[in-house]
């Protein structure tokens, strides 16, 4: 019984999950750059799949490219950590009306190594993986704004009846 409590203590509070059941109808705009493909495809991923133009909502994203930075030098002074920074700037639209607009940034360290390969590979690897990051920053933004507003319009037109 006493597991039920949390339960029945969320319900009568009018807790309602944001993603139960709910269809998010945004349309992400084209993002430019092999990174913006893949965040694009991450974002639409989150948002339950890919929308045509004439979607509610408009997610528009800029991003801007990696920035790298040495975190750690060998005496020699040859790098061994490398940071990548990714910051995208992003603005939600419905019907021509801005509601939300933001930026979102995410970094991730990889090791720098003299093997041009494997230095590229854990390049790619450590952009992937901030792109996963910027993707559900965002999406989950994104959808957080969708449902406040979906709330506020029916909360007006309650208050216009």
């Amino acid at each position: 019984m006493k597991k039920y409590i949390p339960l029945l203590l969320l319900a009568a509070c009018g807790f309602q999950p944001m993603y139960t059941s709910r269809d998010t109808d945004i349309y992400v705009a084209p993002i430019s750059g092999i990174n913006g493909i893949d965040l694009r495809n991450g974002l639409n991923a989150k948002f339950g799949g890919v929308r045509d133009a004439n979607a509610k909502y408009t997610l528009t994203v800029n991003l801007k490219n990696p920035v790298t930075r040495y975190k750690a030098l060998e005496s020699t002074g040859d790098a061994t950590w490398q940071e990548i920074v990714l910051t995208a700037n992003y603005t939600l639209t419905v019907d021509g009306k801005q509601i939300a607009r933001g930026t979102e940034s995410a970094s991730e360290s990889y090791t720098f190594v003299r093997y041009l390969v494997a230095a590229n590979a854990s390049y790619n690897n450590a952009v992937q993986n901030i792109i996963q990051i910027l993707s559900e920053k965002i999406g989950t933004r994104v959808i957080a704004e969708t449902y406040r507003y979906e709330q506020q319009s029916d909360n007006d037109t309650d208050n216009k009846q």
